[in-house]
Formats: C-alpha cells, sequence, structure tokens
C-alpha cells in the first residue's frame, strides 16, 4: 500500500473579484491589501509511488478562530508526523490520532487545518484506487448542483448591482449585518430583482432575538424568504432556540455547528430547523457527511455552503453534497467572488456545477502559481 512520504504547505493569498462582507466582518475585496490571517491554505500530499493529493481550506478568523499562522504550524508540527507512512486510505485512523494529539474540547479541534489534509487523503486516494472521490463516499446521487448566488453586506446600489449580475443563480443567499435599516433595504431591494427565486438570510451572528424579530416583521411582506441563518453568538445555543420561537420563519444553524455532536446537542434543544453543512467546520469530507446523518436522523434539513473556495475545496464539496438532498441551491461562491480559481477541469454552466469523474477530486491543481504566490509566514 502506498504511503505518505511529504506533506507540503502552502499559503496563499488569494484575491477577489469583488468586495465581499458578512455580518461578521470582511472577508475581501479587489483592491484589499493580501492579508496572511485571511490567506488560503493549500495542502500537498506526496506518496512513496508518486502519487499527489491535493487539499485546500481558507483562513477567516472572523469566522472562526484558526488563522493562516495556526493552520500551517498545526500541520507542519502536529498533523503532518501523523500522516507520515499512513496510507491515503488511513482518514479514520488520522483524525483518531489527532484528535488524540490536539485534543478536542467541546466540539471539533483544528477543524479547517485537518479537513485541508482530510481533502487531499481522499484526493490521493482517489487516484490511487483509480476512481473519484464521491465513489470512495458511497457514490453520487446527482450528476450536477446548482449555485446560489452570495451578495455580501452592502448598500442598496451594490446589493442590487450585485443581484442583477447574478441572474443565472437559483437562489439568493443574503447577508446581514446587523443594522435594521440597512438590513431592510438590501432584502427588499434583492426582493425586487429576485423574480421570485428563494432568499437565503445569512446574520452570521450579528443579531439579538428581539431585534431579528424587528427586521422579519419590517420584511414580512417578502413571500421568499426561506430562512435565516445563524443570527446569534454561535455559542449560544439557547438564544437559537429563543429566536425559534419569536419568528415565524425556519432558522438554520451553521457556526454553532461544526461536528455532529453539535448538532446533535441543538436538535435535542430544539434550537434548528436546518443545518449548514461544511467540509471545513466538519474537518473534512466524512465528518460532513456525519452531520448530514445526523440532521435527517433528527428531521433537520440541510443547507450546503463553503467558505470562498478556490477550486480544491470547492471540488471535495461537490463530491460530499452530491449524494445529499438540499433545502436550496449549495452556497459555493468561489466561482463568483474570486478572480479566478487555482484548478483545471471544473464545468460550471449557468451557475449549475457538474460534479467531477475523473480520479480524486477530478481537477488539475496550478502547483505552479500555488508556489509562485506562498507566503513566508512567520512562525511557521
Amino acid at each position: 500500500m502506498s504511503r505518505i512520504t511529504q506533506v507540503e504547505v502552502f499559503p496563499v493569498a488569494v484575491p477577489f473579484a469583488r468586495r465581499f462582507v458578512l455580518g461578521s466582518g470582511a472577508v475581501g475585496a479587489p483592491d484589499a491589501v493580501p492579508d496572511q490571517s485571511t490567506a488560503v491554505v493549500f495542502v500537498k500530499l506526496t506518496t512513496e509511488d508518486g502519487v499527489v493529493g491535493w487539499g485546500e481550506q481558507r483562513a477567516l478568523p472572523s469566522w472562526s478562530y484558526e488563522t493562516a499562522e495556526t493552520m500551517a504550524v498545526v500541520i507542519r508540527r502536529h498533523l503532518a508526523p501523523i500522516l507520515l507512512d499512513l496510507t491515503p486510505f488511513d482518514v479514520e485512523l488520522f483524525h483518531r490520532r489527532a484528535a488524540q494529539r490536539l485534543s478536542p474540547a467541546v466540539s471539533n479541534g483544528f477543524p479547517f487545518a485537518r479537513a485541508a489534509l482530510d481533502v487531499a487523503l481522499h484526493d490521493a486516494a482517489g487516484k490511487l484506487a483509480g476512481v473519484p472521490v464521491h465513489a470512495l463516499l458511497g457514490g453520487k446521487v446527482h450528476d450536477e448542483l446548482p449555485l446560489c448566488s452570495a451578495i455580501g453586506v452592502g448598500d442598496p446600489d451594490a446589493v442590487r448591482d450585485h443581484a442583477l449580475r447574478s441572474a443565472e443563480y437559483s437562489a439568493y443567499k443574503v447577508k446581514i449585518g446587523g443594522d435594521l435599516d440597512a438590513d431592510t433595504a438590501a432584502i427588499e431591494t434583492i426582493a425586487e430583482v429576485a423574480d421570485g427565486k428563494p432568499l437565503w438570510l445569512d446574520a452570521n451572528q450579528s443579531y439579538r432575538p428581539a431585534a431579528l424579530r424587528q427586521l422579519l416583521d419590517r420584511t414580512r411582506h417578502i413571500r421568499t424568504i426561506h430562512c435565516i441563518e445563524q443570527p446569534v453568538p454561535s455559542t449560544d445555543t439557547l438564544a437559537m432556540r429563543r429566536v425559534r420561537e419569536l419568528v415565524d420563519l425556519p432558522v438554520a444553524i451553521d457556526e454553532g455547528s461544526f461536528s455532529a455532536q453539535d448538532l446533535a446537542r441543538a436538535i435535542r434543544l430544539d434550537a434548528a430547523d436546518l443545518v449548514v453543512v461544511k467540509t471545513c467546520k466538519s474537518g473534512g469530507l466524512r465528518n460532513a457527511l456525519k452531520t448530514a446523518h445526523t440532521a435527517l436522523a433528527g428531521g433537520v434539513e440541510l443547507l450546503a455552503s463553503g467558505l470562498t473556495d478556490c477550486g480544491v475545496a470547492f471540488a471535495a464539496a461537490l463530491h460530499v453534497f452530491s449524494q445529499l438532498e438540499l433545502a436550496l441551491p449549495a452556497e459555493l461562491n468561489g466561482p463568483e467572488l474570486l478572480t479566478d480559481l487555482y484548478v483545471d477541469g471544473l464545468h460550471i454552466t449557468k451557475a449549475v456545477a457538474t460534479v467531477p469523474t475523473a480520479p480524486g477530486l477530478g481537477v488539475e491543481v496550478d502547483e505552479e502559481r500555488i508556489r509562485a504566490e506562498s507566503l513566508n509566514l512567520r512562525y511557521c
């Protein structure tokens, strides 16, 4: 069995094509100075037979605590030694050893760093087996995934322009930031040009329950609002339950549910109607599926999202989500928000992505560009 002999880490400041702001802070903008703390971390695994697996995850400390520096340190000093001499098929053993070395407290421990390596393991394993990643996970149900447009916090003119340019998308995810007047104006503006398509509101923890009720009272006339995602702080599961009691709209949990155990707790507390599945916060592909299975067992519907993925993680998400029944189109916004991707082989037509079928992730990674743009981070 082909064993892993080398693990390489490449933090890269990936350029944005348009400004994107969440309720918890800015993600990127075309004119932004490259920020090491929000870089994308690519990893490359090489086996003794020369088979390569690629992984990727974005560092976004305004969304979760990991930075590019911590991810690089954790991978190089703690996780890479665990991987050496394992095979790409030893995914569960890798996670078991990772949890022993970097013990989780309440939820996942360093899930973004682990997810980057998990994706690379699956890529290499698929190549060794000669099958696409979705076949390793049980096979795809869908050949294509429609995508949801992600519209950041902004003034009415900016969000109208974005919505009009995203007319091919079959749903709109609307970021709101906690300002009642500005958020009301943004929601009403997008509803005017959305042509009846569903609106998926995402507060990214920027509201209190009472203020959210006021916002939804103001926008009650908009009948296409499908749900509200993570309106309150991620640590306050009881506030999520309070929101469900106050508002007449399905409530989705995201930052408050990183693992299947997190979701089981939220279900027990009646704190969510839907859950957002992300490979990054889950720590990898199979862990994301564990969350999805927990949701289905608990009567909670599924939403799918990423974290402005740059091609490698985008492809991985397609493999995972291709076997799930989603309540709304997947919000995988990398192709929409970034200048370009770091892979070839993805096929997206009219905001519908085709699930790759070549071995591994099914994409060709631009290694030369990644190496050329790699940042030299301190303490790594």
